[in-house]
């Protein structure tokens, strides 16, 4: 079930890049917990530039590579409360961020609009 088509899941992406910088931010998140939130918005937005999708600035990467570094970085953040012992707010955005990417990944269609 393939449901969200490449052109939303860009969309969707830049405001999980600047959620993962600007939260960790205004919560005041300290240490790992906020390195590597806005690290990995930070790469998400550098990614999604470079996506062959239609809100990127170049075509460098196919979107389906796309997909594996959304995946990836996802079950990162889902590991991450876990393996770092993040507790309360902190452990609840990581929570949220990671099992949403996965769900959003897992129910994109894989095909550009210029493939589909």
């Amino acid at each position: 079930m393939h449901i969200i088509p490449s052109k939303f899941h860009g969309a969707l992406d830049y405001a999980v890049a600047l959620s993962l910088i600007l939260v960790p931010l205004l919560l005041g998140f300290q240490g790992v917990a906020k390195f590597l939130a806005v690290a990995g918005g930070a790469g998400l937005l550098v990614y999604s530039l470079i996506t062959d999708y239609s809100l990127s600035a170049r075509n460098l990467i196919p979107f389906k590579v796309h997909l594996i570094f959304d995946f990836v970085a996802a079950l990162v953040l889902t590991a991450a409360p876990f393996l770092f012992g993040f507790t309360g707010i902190t452990k609840a955005f990581y929570l949220v961020i990671g099992l949403s990417v996965i769900a959003v990944v897992l129910i994109t269609n894989p095909q550009t609009e210029s493939t589909a």
